[in-house]
């Protein structure tokens, strides 16, 4: 079973049932399985099949769910692309990923049109977003087919190829936090597995009504809020883009049951919503991921809304959950959950041996939704899995109940005159201070200490001061992990999912 073979029993269990609302209109899991097939008729009429490479670049759109499910249930291997990359970093992932087709949006026709020469791309299946380009106009039109067109031309009589679950899936391009970005290859069956694991432990039924705003290209979005409710036939309830305001509109028009969210949207959700907190009231769950969310922040929010907040864990190369707090048994704030369904964690030594309980280790998974490696990088797949584990480079220790608690990434821990310190246990103290909004804290070389303690925080009171911050940590903190400099900014820097950038606050650090 893969998913598209998943879609396509949905559809015939509850053809009538809606799949996506999208702009105020519902299709049905019948119209959306029908579309698929006939772009997967598409795809292979032009010559295109099994094992070729597509490209996915769009927004949160039916563009985007007929893109992917139809090109995987044509057997193609698809590497989802963030559209607000620079040409430079788009070209690499083309070339690099061995790409044949694009399927994207008008808006990017001036990218496209400034892409490398050499790249072998042979077709651009387009989707018109209402950007007002003349495609007659284009110079790629050569190239470029109308994606609505191609749709309809499809047929419904299509034989599908037959598809192994060792088959690659989808290449994930990880954000490349040193170097140029590496290609996680997902099979079939680490998607599958994964979207089935994640429906099943949060209950997913046709009932749910889940929230997409988060970037459907990302794994975060793609799996929890898209592949995981089409498993049980919820619908997905797409937003083209998160803002506050758009969420509380669709989740109170909509009455949607669940939300899935980086931490940064639940502290703007928190911030702007204490006249929205009526719109959630068909709210059964929100879900938390990305990186960790403060426990200040999620006690703050589930006192407002009055909502349960479950916070869980996951990465690329994992497809992407391995952890989540459960829904039947006591959630613990701060924790990452247990073990989900198939999926093993555990806690290990620089040697790869587990260690005891309460002691910080390095994080390692093993399961069905590990990936296959990296495309074309197979030394780097050796030093990330090894022994069939996945090492994900993240400090973490588990409780006696099996709870595990991310103490901090590996590489952002902080080396302070021999002491570890780790960014997150001064975040959390920050973040109980009643007039800190946002916080991020990174090390900086120091010529006595090795490195220092620096702190970067988004305030509500303009009156708070450097001292009065360093004084506010002396009393929860030992004097080790005392930030040395705190610095005001008006907005931390984010990635398109939300979540701050560590590495561009070290920059700024580097240049100052």
């Amino acid at each position: 079973m893969n998913i598209s073979d998943q879609l396509e029993k949905t559809a015939l269990e509850n053809p009538k049932k809606e799949a996506y609302i999208f702009q105020g209109g519902g299709v049905s899991y019948q119209e959306f399985d029908a579309s698929v097939t006939k772009f997967a008729s598409t795809l292979t009429d032009m010559g295109y099949g099994k094992g070729d490479h597509v490209a996915l670049v769009s927004g949160n759109s039916p563009l985007f769910m007929i893109g992917l499910y139809g090109a995987l249930r044509a057997g193609m291997t698809v590497i989802p692309i963030n559209p607000t990359y620079t040409v430079d970093e788009m070209s690499y992932i083309l070339k690099n990923g061995d790409v044949k087709v694009v399927i994207t949006m008008d808006m990017l026709f001036e990218k496209f049109e400034h892409m490398d020469s050499h790249l072998n791309v042979g077709h651009y299946f387009v989707g018109d977003t209402g950007s007002g380009i003349d495609l007659d106009s284009s110079s790629l039109v050569g190239k470029m087919k109308s994606f609505t067109k191609s749709v309809a031309a499809g047929s419904l009589t299509y034989d599908k190829p037959a598809l192994n679950r060792d088959d690659v899936a989808v290449i994930l391009y990880t954000s490349g936090t040193t170097g140029k970005p590496k290609g996680a290859m997902l099979t079939h069956q680490n998607i599958y597995s994964n979207a089935s694991d994640v429906a099943d432990y949060l209950s997913f039924s046709s009932e749910d009504r889940v929230i997409a705003t988060l970037p459907m290209f990302h794994v975060f979005c793609l799996t929890v809020a898209l592949n995981a409710p089409v498993m049980n036939g919820g619908t997905v309830l797409i937003v083209p883009k998160f803002s506050p305001q758009d969420v509380f509109g669709i989740a109170e028009e909509q009455k949607a049951t669940v939300f899935a969210g980086v931490p940064t949207m639940y502290n703007y959700l928190l911030q702007t919503g204490k006249e929205q907190v009526d719109t959630f009231r068909n709210m059964r769950l929100c879900i938390s991921g990305g990186s960790s969310l403060p426990v200040a922040l999620l006690n703050a929010f589930e006192e407002q809304f009055n909502v349960r907040v479950s916070e869980g864990y996951g990465l690329s190369e994992a497809s992407p959950v391995t952890a989540f707090n459960p829904l039947d048994r006591p959630r613990k704030a701060g924790s990452i959950g247990q073990n989900i369904r198939n999926v093993k964690n555990k806690i290990v030594d620089e040697l790869g041996e587990e260690v005891p309980v309460g002691e910080v280790g390095e994080l390692v998974v093993q399961g069905p939704n590990v990936m296959k490696g990296y495309y074309k990088m197979p030394e780097e797949t050796a030093v990330t899995i090894k022994e069939g584990w996945l090492y994900t480079g993240d400090m973490a220790r588990v409780d006696d109940e099996g709870y595990f608690y991310i103490v901090d990434r590996k590489k952002d821990m902080i080396l302070v005159g021999g002491y570890n310190v780790y960014p997150r246990e001064v975040e959390e103290v920050l973040y109980d201070h009643p007039n800190i909004s946002e916080v991020a804290v990174v090390g900086a070389p120091h010529p006595e200490l090795g490195e220092s303690v620096i702190s970067f925080i988004v305030v509500d009171d303009p009156s708070l001061t450097e001292q009065g911050v360093i004084d506010y940590c002396s009393a929860h903190l030992a004097k080790y992990k005392i930030p040395s400099k705190v610095e005001f900014m008006e907005e931390l820097p984010k990635n398109t999912t939300g979540k701050i950038l560590r590495k561009n606050l070290r920059e700024k650090l580097a240049q100052s």
